[in-house]
């Protein structure tokens, strides 16, 4: 990741050029990293989520973010794909310090940032709870939870993913509804020819 700045910003400067920037940036070790886009098959798997944990939330006190809103983890500041948050004390409008759930849908150029060193500052985070790792090239989901001492766990076709923060379960195929890999095209026809 190419720094956007070689001086390092305070987090003060970082949150107020945020706010005037148009394009997104993390904010690691002083240092603002730009945000690259994301696929269709990304952004079909983050509207997923969204959409079933936010039905799920409604008329709850948590809430469902997505990737327009910070966290804070430490010193750091980070857009993840989607977070719950159930107690926000967070001052601040732009930013949470409280999520419970932080979902990352992986790419290649994200997997190995979001598996290390992302996952090294979430796990900092005394409110969360669950950590949840989706790939998009094809159908695997990671999910590490602090009661179960942050040992993984996987998830796929034909499997559910249990949300034990928020009490919920969704279906993989659900998640993974409209993405367009291998694994999921294969999956479907295997339905279809059972039919």
């Amino acid at each position: 990741m190419p720094t956007l700045e070689a001086n390092t910003l305070t987090q003060q400067e970082y949150l107020a050029g945020e706010l005037a920037s148009e394009i997104k940036h993390e904010y690691i070790a002083g240092q603002v990293y730009a945000m690259a886009g994301v696929s269709k098959n990304h952004d079909r798997i983050t509207g997923n989520i969204l959409r079933q944990l936010g039905n799920h939330l409604e008329g709850s006190p948590c809430e469902v973010f997505a990737s327009d809103i910070k966290v804070k983890a430490g010193a750091d500041f980070f857009y993840p794909d989607v977070m719950v948050v159930c107690d926000d004390q967070t001052a601040n409008e732009y930013y949470t310090e409280y999520p419970v759930i932080i979902v990352e849908v992986l790419s290649k150029s994200t997997r190995k940032t979001d598996h290390s060193s992302k996952r090294m500052a979430y796990l900092t985070i005394p409110t969360l709870q669950e950590y949840v790792l989706i790939e998009q090239d094809f159908v695997d989901i990671e999910v590490v939870r602090k009661s179960q001492n942050w040992q993984s766990f996987h998830y796929f076709l034909g499997d559910a993913v249990t949300f034990k923060s928020i009490n919920v379960a969704l279906a993989v195929e659900a998640i993974y509804q409209r993405v367009q890999n291998q694994d999921v095209i294969e999956f479907l026809q295997s339905k279809s020819t059972m039919l």
